[in-house]
């Protein structure tokens, strides 16, 4: 009976463990980010799941339960979640938002309804990323001094896996030769990807999917596809595939594998970011090199 109450007097004497940090995301790449610094620490919901389209999204009664819920927010920024500040005002959010893209240089795009803007795809290059994921770190680490040792070092690891992937692109990338390297996209969301890998993307529609490309654009590009000879011509998991079809049709090509742009898959090869920039990358690769 004596064991049992000091047992029993050692076990109230432990700190209670302290409930996980909630935190919301904007959309599933982000989502997945958050997740890999935050690990078991945090409790995420992202709004905007995978396989949807943050450009179109309305945000739900149920989403402003879900935001009401957390401390945190994290969102991309850069004009991307154009319904963010509805969502603030309809929850009536008292928590902290954390704009990951802060202090990353973004690049500028023309936009035909908005004149030029910034472009907002920053997680399609790497190494912007890795500031994304620093800004991840410190926030979570300042909303919870007592688990900012784990966030570090989490990030830290996350970081290592990014450098590899930076490598194994680069190299991948390198098999194509420079005069190979144009790619055909529905919608301009691959930009920073480009920059960082020196490919040419051309697209039908803007950095938005709620943009519309008009018959005169859709021509021009058809008539520059076959003078330059571009076979590389790809659909987007967030788009509607008939205008790229009708392209494909004109020009007699056949669209590669289904690129990810602003979404995750459900499918666990590419239910994350590593593993959607990888398969991106062997995609886009292997439709440069029928190019002719």
């Amino acid at each position: 009976m004596k064991k049992w109450l000091l047992l029993l007097s050692a076990l109230l004497c432990l700190p209670a463990l302290a409930a996980p940090l909630p935190v919301a995301a904007s959309f599933s790449i982000l989502g997945d980010l958050v997740q890999n610094v935050g690990g078991e620490r945090i409790q995420l919901v992202t709004l905007v799941g995978p396989e949807q389209d943050a450009h179109i999204f309305q945000p739900t009664p149920a989403d402003v339960q879900k935001l009401g819920g957390t401390r945190l927010f994290f969102i991309n920024g850069l004009g991307f979640e154009g319904w963010q500040k509805r969502l603030q005002q309809a929850s009536n959010y008292r928590g902290k938002v954390i704009t990951v893209t802060q202090g990353i240089s973004p690049l500028a795009m023309k936009d035909e309804q908005h004149g030029h803007s910034l472009d907002p795809h920053a997680w399609q290059d790497p190494v912007r990323v890795q500031q994304m994921v620093k800004n991840i770190a410190e926030a979570l680490s300042t909303a919870d001094p007592a688990g900012a040792a784990d966030y570090q070092a989490r990030a830290a690891s996350y970081s290592k896996k990014i450098d590899q992937l930076m490598a194994w692109a680069q190299q991948e990338v390198a098999s194509v030769p420079p005069g190979k390297r144009v790619v055909l996209t529905s919608h301009d969301a691959f930009a920073y990807l480009g920059q960082r890998f020196g490919i040419r993307l051309i697209s039908p529609q803007g950095v938005s999917t709620e943009s519309e490309a008009s018959a005169k654009d859709v021509a021009r590009l058809i008539r520059q596809m076959k003078k330059e000879g571009i076979r590389a011509l790809f659909m987007e998991n967030i788009s509607n595939p008939k205008l790229i079809e009708q392209i494909a049709r004109e020009t007699g090509t056949q669209p590669g594998a289904k690129l990810y742009s602003d979404a995750l898959s459900r499918d666990a090869a590419t239910g994350n970011y590593l593993g959607m920039y990888r398969h991106n990358i062997g995609a886009l690769v292997a439709g440069m090199k029928e190019n002719k």
